[in-house]
């Protein structure tokens, strides 16, 4: 495809290497352009306005236009707009969100430590799980575990916790020491006449085998999002997380929650945890921390997790990790007056209102003759494409059934996140019944339209 000499799609495809994106196809089809934003909607350079239907990347909390947030930059620019938190160093913004999130917390915390993404904060996590062991004299436990189809980053180390398809061919990831049991996926793995909870079981039970085989004195942490998100929404099912910590108790495993894209209100509760029923050691967060107007993460941690890493930067004479931008001002400023947000507005409150609403027209999808499976918590859900609703088969990926019903969502005025044949929503907090209405409404058209490609494709 030829594009406007000069254009933004032109110089778009001439000089930006876009991420999760096959850098082949963009130079032929260039990008969509988005201008700006307002409320749940964003609009085009051409001015066609989409819903948006994941808040972005699970991330804009608030919407696209929230002038406190606006503000609260504003304001902090003027007055410091760039500190570090270096070698004793501090300023208010980061000591207030610090203890605001401890406050915050699902279970008792005790210390903070700031990054800038949802990666950097699980990387650290690695690093600082490793700072303990070392502390405790324990040197050989530090293997992780995650789960197949986890997301929890794109660094090195986080990438390895990551258990999706596309994140480790071509760069030799796995890292050793990083291992991924099974997905708790009941829909798709659960066996013929086995129960949800007997499921859980299995899951738990591949857990402790994975940890007898690795060996215990070698396995340092389990990481797992509260529902899974990049991975296809996968809920857990009934008893799994009660089942999973009864184990990593068993054999003094830490857990870490990776709280990303669960955090702050998206499953009907502040946290994903309390809502699945986890216990973390540590707890990772990001994305709606700020609402995303500006990159921050942090990695919140028990006391009982503390305590060895400040003696062990005792011995060492010094933590040495960190990075230039823990705790930005002006970031923390935002994320601060997003929380206020949170407070004031009830936003959780307004989910719990709004999720029946969301689940109800959600499931109704499930009736299409496309869609196999439907799933979700709170305002995070996701439908699963199939073949055959009877066999649960699903299509050839040749077919490309996902992406069909993703490009004609984008036509109908929608933007959805295609996980190979899994469509997955998560749309701003803010949003309110007619919107879901209307979201819900260009969904359905779209999988139509997918429905009538494929038959077409299938005839020929």
């Amino acid at each position: 495809m030829s594009f406007q000499p000069n254009s933004p799609a032109a110089r778009d495809v001439a000089y930006f290497l876009h991420p999760y994106t096959n850098a082949k196809a963009h130079e032929e089809h260039g990008p969509m352009i988005i201008e700006r934003g307002e409320g749940v909607y964003v609009y085009d350079d051409s001015g066609k306005a989409y819903i948006e239907a994941m808040a972005g990347l699970w991330c804009a909390s608030l919407g696209f236009n929230e002038k406190r947030l606006v503000k609260a930059a504003t304001a902090q620019m003027e007055k410091l707009p760039y500190y570090h938190t270096f070698a004793h160093k501090a300023h208010l913004p980061g000591i207030d969100l610090a203890e605001k999130l401890v406050k915050l917390a699902p279970v008792p915390m005790s210390k903070v430590f700031f990054c800038s993404s949802g990666s950097e904060a699980n990387d650290t996590v690695v690093k600082l799980v490793w700072y303990y062991n070392n502390a405790r004299g324990r040197h050989a436990k530090k293997k992780f575990i995650s789960r197949i189809k986890g997301y929890h980053g794109v660094t090195v180390a986080s990438a390895s916790l990551t258990g999706t398809p596309v994140n480790h061919p071509g760069f030799d990831l796995p890292l050793p020491g990083f291992k991924h049991t099974s997905n708790p996926h009941y829909y798709r793995f659960g066996q013929a006449g086995e129960s949800e909870e007997q499921f859980a079981t299995r899951m738990a039970d591949d857990l402790e085998k994975m940890i007898l085989e690795e060996g215990p004195e070698t396995v340092a942490a389990f990481i797992a999002e509260p529902i899974q998100g990049a991975g296809g929404v996968i809920v857990p099912p009934k008893t799994y997380f009660e089942k999973i910590q009864a184990v990593l108790k068993k054999y003094d495993v830490l857990m870490v929650a990776d709280e990303v894209i669960c955090g702050f209100g998206r499953t009907g509760n502040f946290w994903g945890s309390q809502t699945v029923g986890i216990q973390p050691d540590i707890l990772s967060c990001a994305k709606a921390l700020s609402s995303s107007y500006l990159p921050i993460s942090a990695v919140l941690m028990t006391d009982e997790v503390y305590q060895p890493i400040a003696q062990g930067s005792a011995d060492l004479g010094v933590l040495g990790h960190g990075y230039t931008y823990s705790a930005h001002p002006v970031c923390a400023a935002v994320a601060l007056e997003t929380l206020k947000i949170y407070e004031e507005r009830d936003i959780v409150g307004h989910v719990r209102t709004v999720a029946p609403r969301f689940l109800e027209r959600l499931h109704a999808l499930g009736d299409h003759p496309l869609v196999g499976e439907t799933r979700g918590r709170g305002l995070m859900g996701a439908l699963e494409i199939v073949a055959d609703k009877a066999t649960k088969a699903p299509f050839d990926p040749k077919a490309g059934a996902g992406a069909l019903a993703y490009k004609a969502a984008a036509e109908h005025g929608l933007i959805v996140r295609s996980i190979g044949d899994t469509i997955a929503f998560t749309p701003p907090l803010i949003i309110n019944n007619s919107q879901i209405d209307e979201m819900f409404d260009k969904m359905g058209k779209a999988l139509d339209d997918a429905l009538a490609a494929l038959k077409k494709a299938q005839a020929a």
